[in-house]
């Protein structure tokens, strides 16, 4: 298992300065990025990344509402080797009938991705936790709908500000969950409130443990009030200090 950090985090510094925005992710430590609607900038993203030595194995962008060939073209082009449906919106979360539209939807854009060789996801809100449909959450519900070949990234804190144990929730998806977006804070909607890894309610390393098929465990912040590289670098220092002692304990 790695880390990574969703680019989306960084999203102003982006627009202002791309080349000189990756360059500090790669200072700070990070060697792996999940860019979001890269098409756009796949060509100047794609440069940044080879000139720091960083990677891209997963990436977001709206396959169920945008061109899913220029997608998956440009997701070769970056190296990224799953393609992550980021967000669809609460009231498609609400009905039994909503929800098998939207996952033959996501199984036939798995079925173009597969023609590129590219792997296809979903990313989690805290609306598909806090519906329910026969007796499950509706992201429990609508997982049992999906093809064996697509993948979960569970965003870890929407779980918990839906009301649900997002270490419970994760033993239940099981294998299916490759990819989780690892944040912290008070457990509110006001994105502002985020933290840094270990300073909010989420214990994250039970999360990050409960998560037993975890290729990537992606940092994130959908706001902060704060310096934001000062928040990823100190996100990025919890969990490599973790890691670390699991090193040393398994010596």
């Amino acid at each position: 298992m790695s880390y990574s950090i969703q680019l989306y985090t960084l999203r102003n510094a982006l627009q202002e300065d791309l080349p000189g925005t990756i360059k500090k992710v790669a200072e700070i430590g990070f060697a792996q990025v999940e860019p979001y609607n890269f098409v756009a900038t796949a060509t100047e993203l794609g440069a940044a990344l080879q000139k720091n030595g960083l990677t891209a194995p997963s990436g977001h962008a709206p396959l169920l509402s945008q061109d899913q060939d220029q997608i998956f073209a440009a997701a070769q082009e970056l190296g990224i080797g799953t393609v992550i449906e980021p967000y669809i919106t609460a009231e498609h979360w609400q009905s039994a009938e909503d929800i098998q539209a939207t996952a033959a939807k996501l199984n036939a854009a798995a079925r173009k991705g597969a023609e590129y060789g590219i792997r296809v996801g979903y990313h989690n809100h805290q609306w598909e936790l806090e519906s329910t449909i026969e007796g499950r959450t509706a992201l429990e519900y609508f997982e049992g709908l999906l093809d064996p070949a697509l993948v979960l990234e569970v965003d870890t804190y929407w779980v918990a500000v839906g009301g649900q144990d997002p270490v419970q929730l994760l033993r239940r998806l099981g294998d299916r969950v490759k990819f989780i977006h690892i944040k912290d804070g008070p457990l509110t909607t006001d994105t502002k409130d985020q933290q840094p890894a270990g300073q909010g309610r989420v214990p994250v390393l039970e999360v990050i443990a409960a998560a037993a098929s975890l290729e990537v465990g992606v940092v994130e912040f959908d706001d902060y009030s704060g310096d934001i590289f000062d928040g990823i670098a100190q996100s990025l220092a919890y969990l490599q200090a973790d890691a670390a002692s699991e090193q040393a304990a398994d010596a």
